[in-house]
Formats: structure tokens, C-alpha cells, sequence
């Protein structure tokens, strides 16, 4: 058995938007200049508190506390408002990767378990992961405790196993972890960022990835 772990924001969601409003938002609420879509790109996959805090590294613990709230209210507003979409051949490649008998998949996020469970059913994607690795309980990302809590809960060594993404705190974590890591060109990092972080191979479009993924199976 091999498993192949996802990302979410920026991987299998198109949420860049929504992250930054709500970001600029938080900020805001906090009389604070709104960071740049930029910045915002930056730090997407991080959790909250240490996403802040890059953005902004000289705030008060009780200032980036007050920016973490704002900004889960804002995302929470914008969700219900407009839904971030799936990145085009996200429902093919999971049902096509998922009905193979030697494949388990997984997911390694930084958001929340609210956030990452509301995202699962609105796209009706929970019947596809074995495992849900999220920012509640595990340390942020590029920590490797997400992937080594995966490759546990589904009983798959590391070197058996993949991630998929699309920021430098992904392909870092992989690398930690043992685990090889694969970015996407589609994403918020730039390609020769991923690559310079150690991506073993980056992937074009989801049908590339479907192609490759059961090539590295076989």
C-alpha cells in the first residue's frame, strides 16, 4: 500500500481570494495596513497565529490573537457568501487515484478541522481521504507531524508515501518527514521555489499527476 497526501489552499482549492480578504479584513479591524496579495501567498498554509506573525513578526502576542479571531469571522462570512472552487480535474484525479486497491489518500492542511471539514462536504470530498491531518492539534507546517500522523493513522511507512503541494512548507514538511514530495505549478509558490525546497517532481496540470502518481504505484 502507498499514500498520497494532499494540501488543501492552493492544491485542491482556488481559495487565494477568500484568504486574502479575510486577511485584509482582520488587519483592518485591527487598524492595521492590509497585507499585499503577495505577502498573503507567501504564507498560505501556515497556521494562523504563525501565518500573522510573518506577515507582521513585530505585533504583540495579543495583537496577532485579535487578528487570528477577525479573520476566522471574515473567512467564515466570505465562505457562505461564494464558495472557493476546485482546481479544474481535482474531482477526476481523487476518484480515479481513490478506486485503485493499492492507494490510500490523505490530507495535510493548515487549515482548521471546522474549515477543512466544511471545504470536504461542500465539494462532497470526504468519501476520498482514509486520513485528515489539520492545524488543530499538530504544529504548523513545515513541522512534519501532520505527515507523521498520516503515514500512523493508515499504518503506511513515510518512504511509502507522497505529498502533494503547492508551497515551500509542504515540500519542507515532506522532506522532514521522509515522505517525497511533489509540487503543482498551479498553486501560490513559485515552481523554482518548490524546487529549490526539494520537490522531486512538480506537476503541470491534475491529469499529469494522475498519470504520474500511478506510474510511481506501479
Amino acid at each position: 500500500m502507498r499514500l498520497v497526501v494532499f494540501d488543501v489552499d492552493g492544491t485542491l482549492i482556488d481559495s487565494q481570494h477568500h484568504i486574502h480578504a479575510a486577511m485584509s479584513a482582520a488587519f483592518a479591524e485591527a487598524g492595521l495596513e492590509p497585507p499585499t496579495l503577495s505577502q498573503v501567498h507567501a504564507i498560505v498554509g501556515l497556521t494562523l497565529p504563525i501565518a500573522v506573525a510573518a506577515i507582521r513578526p513585530d505585533l504583540p502576542h495579543a495583537t496577532v490573537d485579535r487578528i487570528v479571531g477577525a479573520y476566522k469571522a471574515s473567512f467564515l462570512e466570505r465562505r457562505l457568501q461564494e464558495d472557493a472552487p476546485l482546481f479544474p480535474g481535482v474531482v477526476d484525479c481523487l476518484t480515479t487515484l481513490a478506486a485503485c486497491d493499492d492507494l490510500v489518500l490523505g490530507i495535510a492542511t493548515g487549515k482548521g478541522r471546522r474549515g477543512l471539514d466544511a471545504m470536504l462536504d461542500l465539494h462532497g470530498l470526504s468519501r476520498f481521504f482514509m486520513t485528515t491531518q489539520c492545524a488543530d492539534g499538530h504544529p504548523s507546517k513545515p513541522h512534519p507531524a501532520m505527515l507523521e500522523a498520516a503515514c500512523a493513522a493508515v499504518g503506511i511507512p513515510p518512504a511509502r508515501a507522497i505529498m502533494v503541494g503547492d508551497t515551500t512548507f509542504d515540500i519542507e514538511m515532506a522532506v522532514s518527514a521522509g515522505v517525497l514530495p511533489v509540487g503543482v505549478q498551479w498553486g501560490y509558490h513559485p515552481v523554482e521555489s518548490l524546487t529549490a525546497a526539494g520537490a522531486g517532481w512538480i506537476a503541470p496540470d491534475y491529469p499529469a499527476l494522475t498519470r504520474w502518481v500511478g506510474d510511481w504505484a506501479a
